[in-house]
């Protein structure tokens, strides 16, 4: 008998209505098929759950073994499998020789399908050596049936024997051998084939090369056998690695997309051979683009990354192919070949690569289909990377892209902004040509972000007189009459929307020749100066030119960028041009727009007010423009600083995604001094690394874990009673994936022995209990250790309380209650990363917010912030650049998310006040309530600790 019992599934059983031992043994003896059926149903499960009813098993076996119903059999099958077989001293019950001479009989059944459901029965028990061992010639003479469902039954039913008690089948190999030969059923063979790998390598090996010049018209199951072995032959020494290298090619042309897999898989461990490795990527790629499941097809991108990122410039004559996956409609699988396609692209191949994108790209024009404007995003970005690493390409690119500049996807038109603002920085011939195309493009632009992103491009890099007068003249139309409010004035009388002109800001009711009105009550009427001002609208029948249209929308922040961009542009033309009477009415056209810009600000014609922020940055270009050669410092401001603030800018985002590319690429390894050493000299290895799924299945079942040591494991023992009470108790935490596993130690400290004790756990928040522990009997100063495991759901904090009830004297009961055990979401919360536009489309959509208020001694703003990382396991999304420098101001977003895929974000804004303390809040925001509430009271309880990080 196994040392441990079997652990199974924990099923739902319903204990409202839970029928009596004499009650289900009627039901077993006199009932209906349905009526056993439903019973043993019950059985099974109260067996599962820990009550297993052992007075039942006669009764089974009396009245439901012999009988002939079909889901009986099958049911019977799962008792067996459930029920305890052992007695307390471990010995094989008696009435267990009854159910053997049963399993026998059913393995000599004439109907096929019930001997090959009992054969896959006795997997289940290979570990009852003492109910297999009568079996075993019944067994092995199902090998001979006439059907192949019950010989490959019989097959693996054989191997799972072997594999747990060798004893029983001493003579496995040369058995499977001479199977092997006179099978002809392929399933058979497979199965056959599997046993015989696994009981004798050389011998599966030597059957291997009698059918070599067969393989690839092999069923799919057996090819795939076919393929691990040779994966875990090539792993020792071996003379036939030429042999299954060809036999891996001849697999690659296979029918079946996971033997192309497997076969391609395999390929590139047993040799780095240029030809071998590009064969293994196109088959890698014609998975992706013929298969028609978006998870495989992300699957076998991984591998081809892999394949590349050790192979790169033996792929590269494959991008082209790569670039056909784009023809996929699931998003996810573009986005990863195109991370592909940007990783192999080179000057050789980069000309073809943009010209397909650039296709691509005029495509989602064409046709609207589902999320094209994503791909559209994507296809921007990618062309954008690219012209930048390869500039050779970016003169083609960027007026094929500044087309998009009119895109109702205004992530897109922003995306070609970005661009081409830094295609005109880094390539200083490329300018005059795109200030023309975009200067062009002005009048088809829509966005205000858009519009703001162009306008600083024309202001800072358009440069000729020329250019600045035809730049001039865009601005114009895309603004329409100026002045605007007196423009709008006219409109609106026109239309007769407004009775008073400009000016009309007051009751008219002034001049001296009016006389006063008198009402029907005898009383004079009131008059007053102030008007509320009424909003008026502002829609003409015809449409306004947008730039216009954005101003009187109440975009002042445009306003207020065009201003900047005029005022570079005179600047700029007032150093360059001899004709100074044009100029000043260039400067003094310009200054008017500046005006008219905050007049229709401060007017009932715009839909919101004129920002503070706005007024005052127009106002400082008018005074600029006012004074225009008595303060050089302050054109220089205009006309030379900010240019350079963009170059660092750009210098600064270089730099830190190389020093990424660095840290990717040197990954710092820690060995230990015992660790073993390998020396590269000495190694046969010459290919990729072979895959070993045994160690892949220890990683995935957590086998290969490093253990805590003990210091760490005395951190989280909590203790759950007192010292003085009855029963002492303290708990072990251990947090392991989704589960919490309490290991709980009690000592009895009383001379009694304290029977049915019970140790109940309660849960508050979203956590599950799995099981009920057992009723336990403890002697006089005796010790007891009792597992419980709790299911975590959501990142939440939660409590785990309880108590411990037994019989005291007088079976009079008796109890202590236990102390909270409170669960540490930090556990659960790990650091992760997102871009800007990612963190404010959450900030967006998510409703939850909670908001603490910073109190504590520290004196530090930079000090502070690490403190709340540490203490929330949270990732600062805010540059280090933009941070540096002496202030006493600081504000940071962090973001974190959890095991359970919830995302958490926070704001930091802080200031050090006068008296050197700091004030301020922190914002955390979620989708759902827990994980918000959860954070803060972390906050708020690591604030008590005012020691600074170290």
């Amino acid at each position: 008998m196994s040392g441990e019992s079997p652990c199974y599934t924990v099923v739902f059983e319903d204990t409202a209505e839970t029928p009596s031992t004499q009650e289900l043994r009627t039901a077993l003896e006199k009932g209906s098929d349905e009526d056993k059926l439903d019973t043993l149903r019950r059985i099974i499960v109260a067996t599962i759950n820990g009550n297993p009813q052992p007075t039942l098993l006669m009764p089974i076996i009396q009245y439901i073994m012999p009988s002939k119903h079909k889901q009986l059999k099958k049911l019977l099958h799962f008792y067996w499998e459930v029920c305890p077989k052992y007695d307390e001293n471990g010995k094989l019950k008696q009435e267990m020789i009854l159910v053997v001479n049963a399993i026998r009989n059913d393995l000599q059944h004439p109907n096929e399908y019930i001997r090959g459901a009992t054969l896959r029965f006795l997997q289940k028990i290979s570990k009852d050596v003492e109910l297999l061992e009568p079996l075993i010639p019944t067994l092995r003479a199902n090998l001979e049936h006439r059907h192949s469902y019950v010989r490959k039954a019989a097959v693996f039913a054989l191997y799972t024997v072997h594999r747990e008690h060798e004893s029983l089948v001493p003579d496995a190999a040369e058995l499977m051998q001479t199977f092997l030969a006179a099978e002809s059923d392929a399933t058979c063979k497979r199965n056959a084939f599997v046993f015989l790998a696994g009981v004798a390598m050389n011998k599966a090996v030597e059957w291997l090369r009698s059918v070599w010049d067969g393989v690839a018209s092999m069923d799919e199951g057996l090819q795939m056998a076919i393929i691990e072995v040779s994966r875990m032959d090539c792993m020792n020494d071996t003379t036939h690695k030429p042999r299954y290298i060809r036999c891996m090619f001849e697999l690659l042309n296979s029918s079946s997309h996971a033997v192309k897999y497997e076969a391609a898989t395999t390929l590139t461990t047993l040799t780095q051979n240029p030809a071998a490795v590009k064969a293994a990527a196109s088959c890698f790629v014609n998975l992706v683009i013929k298969e028609s499941d978006n998870n495989v097809k992300l699957i076998v991108l991984d591998r081809l990354d892999v394949l590349r990122s050790k192979h790169g410039a033996v792929l590269d004559g494959l991008i082209m192919d790569v670039l056909q996956v784009l023809s996929s409609a699931d998003m996810e699988v573009r986005r990863k070949a195109m991370s592909i396609v940007l990783s192999m692209t080179s000057t050789r191949n980069v000309e073809e690569v943009v010209l397909f994108l650039k296709k691509q790209l005029q495509r989602t024009q064409e046709h609207d289909y589902d999320k094209a404007p994503e791909y559209r995003q994507l296809l921007i970005q990618s062309i954008h990377v690219m012209a930048i690493k390869f500039s050779e390409v970016a003169a083609s690119v960027v007026h094929a892209l500044m087309d998009f500049l009119g895109d109702s996807n205004n992530p897109s038109a922003l995306d070609v902004v970005a661009f081409v603002r830094e295609v005109v920085e880094k390539f200083p011939t490329l300018r005059p040509a795109i200030t023309e195309k975009l200067t062009a493009t002005l009048s088809s632009i829509k966005s205000g972000k858009v519009f703001r992103g162009v306008l600083w491009i024309l202001g800072e890099y358009v440069e000729g007189v020329s250019d600045i007068e035809q730049a001039m003249v865009e601005v114009r139309g895309v603004l329409g009459e100026i002045p605007i409010l007196a423009a709008e004035m006219r409109e609106a009388e026109g239309n007769g929307l407004v009775e008073g002109g400009e000016e009309d800001t007051a009751v008219t009711g002034q001049s001296g020749g009016t006389r006063p009105k008198v009402l029907a009550d005898g009383t004079y009427a009131t008059e007053t100066a102030y008007t509320a001002p009424t909003p008026v609208n502002v829609s003409a029948s015809k449409s306004k030119p947008p730039l216009r249209g954005l101003i009187l929308g109440g975009d002042f922040f445009t306003g207020a960028v065009l201003a900047a961009a005029l005022t570079k542009l005179i600047l700029r033309y007032d150093g360059s041009s001899n004709d100074h009477t044009k100029a000043n009415a260039l400067r003094a056209e310009v200054m008017l727009i500046m005006t008219s810009v905050i007049r229709v600000g401060q007017s009932k014609f715009a839909t919101v007010p004129i920002d503070e922020d706005s007024n005052e940055r127009i106002l400082s270009c008018i005074q600029t423009l006012s004074e225009l050669r008595e303060r050089s410092e302050v054109n220089d401001m205009f006309l030379k600083d900010t240019r350079v603030a963009y170059g660092k800018m750009l210098g600064a985002q270089e730099k830190c995604a190389a020093e990424k590319k660095e840290a990717e690429s040197t990954k710092e390894s820690i060995v230990q001094v015992d660790d073993l050493l390998n020396f590269r000299q000495f190694s046969k290895k010459s290919a990729d690394d072979a895959i070993n799924y045994a160690d892949d299945l220890g990683k995935a079942t957590g086998a290969a874990e490093v253990h805590e040591d003990f210091i760490s494991n005395l951190s989280r023992i909590s203790q759950l009673t007192g010292f003085s009470d009855p029963i002492y108790a303290e708990a072990y935490v251990k947090m392991h994936g989704f589960d919490i596993l309490l290991d709980v130690l009690l000592v009895n400290q009383t001379p009694n022995t304290l029977q049915n004790l019970c140790l109940d756990f309660a849960t508050l928040g979203d956590l599950k209990l799995v099981e009920r522990p057992s009723v336990y009997t403890i002697a006089p100063h005796g010790f007891q250790s009792i597992k419980a495991t709790i299911k975590v759901s959501s990142t939440e904090t939660g409590v785990i309380f309880g108590s411990i009830l037994w019989e005291g004297p007088g079976l009079a009961e008796t109890c202590v209650i236990l102390n909270d055990i409170h669960i540490d979401i930090m556990d659960y919360i790990k650091p992760a990363y997102c871009n800007e536009t990612q963190f404010r489309s959450m900030w967006t959509e998510f409703e939850w917010e909670n908001r603490v208020n910073v109190s504590t001694n520290m004196s530090d703003p930079r000090d502070y912030l690490k403190h709340v990382m540490k203490s929330t396991n949270m990732s600062c999304l805010t540059p280090e650049g933009a941070m540096s420098g002496e202030c006493d101001f600081l504000s940071a977003n962090m973001y974190a998310r959890s095991l359970f895929g919830e995302d958490a974000l926070a704001n930091l804004s802080i200031e050090r006040t006068e008296a050197g303390t700091i004030i301020g809040h922190v914002r955390i925001r979620s989708k759902t309530q827990g994980i918000a509430l959860s954070l803060g009271d972390r906050i708020t309880m690591s604030q008590k600790d005012n020691k600074p990080p170290i």
